[in-house]
């Protein structure tokens, strides 16, 4: 899709997302094969499954279908008589097509001037013949457009589709956007070449013993194989421990460190599981084995840290946690755009809170903390915001692992990791009755773009 036909759909969300009528377009959507159905069957458990949240995803997703996905876009509209819309694309669709025909540079014909032609209010410009003596007059030539409106001054039109050039600061310029730039820079950018790019550990508990006092985590098996298959996509050996005790999760996490990642380029963790609020110094959080013990997110980090894990020295080490960081629920605070839809009153999510636990020193901070080095090439992703629950759907999996996924799907190809994030933010933000934002600890020194 062209830059001019996004921002379009982008200018037009609210009302969109407002009134679009989901249910009678799929069929649409599919004879015109805008979609496949495994596409439609993720835009409709998009969010809670509310008309609302699937509208969305859907404008969403429709960015990402081509040059003509707009036009079509509006047919199917047409053919299932949501007219008003349809005519609001289109009508903007064509201004914005006239707008542009309207500044290219005007067809200059060529004119004669004579010396008594000339008046002083006309932009006309005069020049010696050298065909003939000078006797005093100027003889009348015939200019150009190319006399009249130098190349150097005639105004740059670009289309939509056309990248601007950017100043590479040599004076001169290339097509080569930033973020390609800085893909190709190691100064700017880690490089991630390797086959695999690294290893990915996934721990996913579900189910915790009664003496734990935890409830089973339905819907976390839909969070577990949605990263499985992202991160394999993304060029990582996966691997997958379900249902560990604190003591098991510590032992998978050395057994991690200790591995040779010379060869490699990057190192993932991602952590499904109960959590709660930790004393920390760090990094905030603790999550829960299924005997109900709590492992800190910071002795998680530091277990991949220079001493643990030299040969992940200078490399990337992300950290997924999918976990509550404490008990508040967040009601959040209105604002103009929120509608009724947003309540998801046939949803009824879950959380991943405990109660907050002091507990003995050892057990929520790592073993010499005076001793470890600065934190660096660390991104630790939490699923909400510290001191808050974490929002999980037994249908569908958890709203940040939902939304992390969705994102990375759509735009893991042409953007950095702390973009993705951003994005993944602002989608979670907008979702259900409570509310949840979630954000990173970010020690990284350079972007990081995925192999795709």
């Amino acid at each position: 899709m062209d830059e001019a036909d996004r921002l379009l759909l982008r200018r037009y969300r609210l009302p969109l997302v407002g009134e679009l009528q989901v249910a009678s377009l799929w069929d649409a959507l599919l004879s015109r094969e805008l979609f496949t159905p495994d596409m439609i069957e993720d835009i409709q458990r998009a969010g809670s499954g509310s008309r609302r949240d699937q509208a969305r995803q859907l404008i969403l997703d429709l960015e990402t279908r081509g040059s003509q996905a707009l036009p079509l876009f509006i047919s199917c509209l047409e053919d299932t008589g949501q007219d008003t819309l349809a005519s609001l694309l289109k009508t903007s669709r064509q201004a914005a097509k006239q707008d542009v025909e309207a500044i290219r540079p005007l067809d200059l014909k060529p004119v004669v001037l004579g010396p008594e032609g000339l008046k002083p209010e006309e932009l006309r410009v005069m020049k010696q013949d050298p065909s003939k003596p000078s006797q005093g007059k100027l003889a009348p030539v015939v200019l150009g457009p190319e006399e009249l409106w130098p190349a150097k001054l005639r105004p740059e039109v670009l289309r939509p589709e056309v990248p601007r050039p950017g100043n590479i600061g040599s004076g001169g310029f290339t097509d080569v956007c930033p973020q390609d730039r800085a893909k190709g820079n190691a100064d700017l950018a880690y490089v991630l070449n390797a086959d695999p790019c690294g290893h990915c550990l996934i721990i996913n508990n579900v189910n915790f013993c009664r003496e734990s006092g935890l409830m089973t985590r339905t819907g976390s098996n839909i969070d577990c194989e949605r990263m499985q298959r992202r991160f394999h996509l993304l060029q990582f050996a996966v691997e997958v421990k379900c249902d560990l005790t604190a003591k098991q999760m510590v032992q998978a996490l050395m057994q991690l460190a200790r591995r040779d990642h010379g060869a490699l380029d990057c190192c993932v963790v991602v952590i499904l599981s109960h959590g709660c609020q930790a004393s920390h110094r760090q990094f905030p959080g603790a999550v829960y084995g299924t005997d109900g013990c709590p492992v800190s997110v910071e002795r998680i980090v530091n277990t991949f840290n220079g001493t643990g894990c030299p040969s992940l020295g200078g490399k990337p080490k992300l950290f997924f946690i999918q976990a509550c960081g404490g008990e508040q629920k967040d009601h959040g605070f209105e604002v103009a755009s929120t509608s009724p839809e947003d309540e998801t009153p046939n949803s009824n999510p879950e959380t991943d809170a405990t109660p907050f636990q002091e507990g003995p020193r050892s057990t929520d901070e790592p073993d010499a903390v005076s001793s470890l080095p600065t934190p660096s090439d660390i991104l630790v992703s939490y699923s909400t915001f510290p001191g808050f629950v974490s929002w999980r759907d037994p249908k569908s999996g958890s709203w940040y692992i939902e939304t992390l996924d969705s994102i990375f799907e759509q735009w893991a190809h042409c953007e950095d990791l702390q973009t993705l994030l951003l994005r993944v933010a602002n989608a979670v933000s907008v979702k259900g009755i409570y509310k949840q934002i979630p954000g990173c600890f970010n020690f990284l020194r350079k972007k990081l773009f995925f192999k795709t």
